[in-house]
This record gives C-alpha cells, structure tokens and sequence, in this order.
C-alpha cells in the first residue's frame, strides 16, 4: 500500500506500519512506507500539492527564502510542487484555523447585515 487518506488529524504510526502525514490544505492525511510524496502526487483529499514548501518541516515564514536550510533555492509559490531535495514532510502540521477570529467575522458579518 503506498497511500490513502483518513480524515485522521494525527501525525503518527498507524497498527499497519504507515506513517500518517497532514496535509496542510485541509488536514486529510498522507500514509505511506515512504518518507516523503513524489513530486507530483495529490492529497486525495483537497488534490492540493503534498511535496511543496507548506508541508515542510523546515518551511519557517520570515527567514530567508522562508525555509530553515540556506541551501535551498527560492520557490516562489510555497502551495505548489517543487523540485527541494532538502523536503522532508512535517509532524503534525495541518490546516491553520483560528476558530475565535474565524466566528468573530462571522459575528461582525451578522451585525453589519442583520443576520443572527
């Protein structure tokens, strides 16, 4: 079995020896014997990129290139798939939310229009 997606939300070793990798689009996991996605392989889930910046470990916003490594080069969209030999899926990394400002628009949205 080299892949499927559950709806897990877990970065761990299932019972079956796979490792359970999230995508960061919508949380789905990844499983496989394999360490890291192929360069052009889907989230079954969403169908976005797993081989891109968003799902690395060491992706980090406001470094340079934003990435941890100084050897890699820049990758101008971090959503989409790359050529980085430096790749290696991150831990427990998902979807980003924040629930409180998330309803907070949406309280914002109903007393702009009347909505409940």
């Amino acid at each position: 079995m080299t892949r499927s997606c559950r709806n897990q939300r877990t970065s761990k070793p299932s019972g079956d020896g796979l490792i359970a990798k999230l995508c960061h689009k919508c949380g789905d996991a990844w499983e496989s014997e394999r360490r890291i996605p192929g360069r052009t392989e889907t989230c079954a889930g969403c169908e976005y990129d797993l081989h891109c910046c968003l799902n690395c470990k060491f992706y980090a916003p406001g470094r340079p290139n934003d990435c941890v490594s100084p050897t890699v080069e820049p990758v101008l969209d971090k959503e989409k798939a790359n050529f980085c030999g430096e790749f290696e899926f991150a831990d427990g990394r998902g979807p980003k939310t924040d629930d409180g400002a998330r309803q907070k628009g949406r309280d914002d949205w109903g007393s702009l229009f009347g909505g409940d």
